[in-house]
């Protein structure tokens, strides 16, 4: 990690849209305008899991992440619901960044869907940067659109893009370039922020929550414009001195500018299929997971990288998915060390449905890749 947080001129916050429903339909193109909920291991019935994700189909008949799975499944029991998948999102999520970090610009990851991009470096001395001219409006929204683009057509997800000058500010952005029908790129600062915020309701603020919200209200606080009207005195008097200086830069629509980049380096490569024709015979599974061992593998030697450990993904006709991973004896890059895990792990599925996915995917060592012994789990 660097040393020191750098500030930029413009922030861009990426954010993918409903980004595990979008990976389960990349595999599974089916699922396209069908309702999916992620979460659990994708039993609806199962008491103590939540939804993850739902998609904006689901999202329309009230289904919300961090709902219990069972009130989704009364709200909608047609819904397809499909397993978390951490790891497919965590290839499909570190592919995303690698294209944003390939545009120059650091990049700050915030998880899996999102991050910030840093765009024209402040100098510490506030004199002009040696990285070029001040970007203009014009030339911040252009960048936001190539990165939609990009980001599209390079791992086939889409992306609401909130442009401003701090972080705060430009989180509130995309929640505007979320409900635009077509740009899906909103720029929110000064300039605007009074026309466009004024009248909102508090609870719209990035981290003011409804317990915030009500006691700002319990105060004859209700919109932007009234906490901007607050003293700075009252707020730190009701709300303590962090929080309410907090809340009388945030009004105004104050916020962080850095940016902290961080290395980066994939933890796995994976790749799956899904077939034109559902498999139901066994050989024939073989040779496909064979040869997505074998793709995933040069994808692998390509950036000089080590295997330690291997899992396959089965999803049948019916959308039941199950994953299965077994740790090497040995790291490795030697494909014939690796297919015959690949192939035992396929082996190993008990199947009363034809198949229509398969996945490969190679964990990778890394400095902090533990020492557990082999493990194979669903």
């Amino acid at each position: 990690m660097a040393d020191t947080a750098r500030r930029f001129r413009w922030l861009l916050h990426v954010d993918l849209d409903q980004f595990q429903v979008s990976v389960e339909r990349l595999r599974s193109p089916e699922l396209v305008d069908v309702a999916v909920i992620v979460g659990g291991n994708g039993d609806p019935t199962e008491a103590r899991k939540v939804v993850t994700c739902a998609s904006y189909e689901a999202r329309d008949v009230g289904v919300r992440a961090g709902m219990p799975l069972r009130a989704a499944y009364r709200k909608l029991p047609g819904a397809v619901y499909l397993p978390l998948d951490v790891p497919a999102y965590d290839v499909a999520s570190g592919e995303v960044m690698a294209v944003l970090r390939s545009f120059g610009h650091p990049v700050e990851v915030w998880g899996w869907d999102e991050a910030y991009v840093g765009v024209n470096p402040i100098p510490h001395d506030g004199g002009v940067d040696a990285a070029g001219p001040e970007v203009d409006d014009a030339r911040i929204r252009q960048t936001a659109h190539e990165i939609r683009a990009a980001v599209l057509a390079r791992n086939g997800l889409a992306c609401s893009i909130g442009v401003s000058d701090n972080k705060q500010r430009a989180k509130m952005a995309t929640g505007f370039a979320k409900k635009s029908a077509d740009d899906k790129v909103f720029l929110l600062d000064s300039r605007n922020w009074l026309t466009v915020m004024g009248d909102k309701p508090c609870r719209d603020l990035w981290s003011v929550g409804p317990k915030t919200a009500a006691k700002l209200s319990a105060r004859g606080v209700d919109t932007v414009n009234q906490l901007i009207a607050t003293p700075r005195e009252e707020l730190i008097e009701t709300f303590g001195p962090h929080q309410g200086n907090w809340l009388y830069v945030l009004c105004r629509g104050g916020g962080d500018s850095t940016i902290t980049e961080e290395p980066w380096l994939a933890r796995s490569h994976s790749k799956s299929r899904t077939f034109p024709v559902d498999l139901v015979d066994q050989e024939e599974m073989r040779r496909a997971a064979q040869a997505l061992a074998r793709d995933v593998l040069d994808q692998v030697l390509a950036q000089e990288r080590v295997v330690f450990r291997v899992a396959v993904t089965l999803r049948t006709s019916t959308f039941f998915t199950r994953t299965k991973s077994r740790k090497l004896p040995a790291p490795t890059t030697v494909y014939d060390q690796i297919e015959p895990v690949v192939v035992a792990l396929l082996d190993g599925f008990e199947r009363d449905r034809p198949v229509r996915l398969l996945g490969v995917r190679l964990d990778l060592v890394t400095d902090d890749a533990d020492g557990d012994a082999a493990t194979e789990g669903d």
